[in-house]
């Protein structure tokens, strides 16, 4: 667990984030024997999280590169 230390933090980030993975939340989706309703719904709503997801990671990881550079530094 990294509590503060940034190189950790960003170990962790690339091994495994907090939120599940987009192709386990698609594997889940696929499993579920939706009505062709509900798939189309989910598919829209696992496009938007997906999105999301990618983003969260790059901007967290663009987070933690700086802080690890500062903290070199300080």
């Amino acid at each position: 667990m990294y509590h503060y230390d940034p190189s950790t933090a960003l170990e962790e980030l690339n091994e495994d984030a907090v939120l599940p993975n987009p192709v386990h939340l698609r594997d889940m989706m696929l499993r579920a024997h939706l009505d062709a309703d509900h798939s189309l719904e989910c598919n829209r709503l696992f496009i938007e999280y997906q999105q999301r997801f990618g983003e969260m990671q790059g901007l967290g990881r663009q987070l933690l590169e700086r802080l690890r550079v500062a903290s070199k530094r300080g």
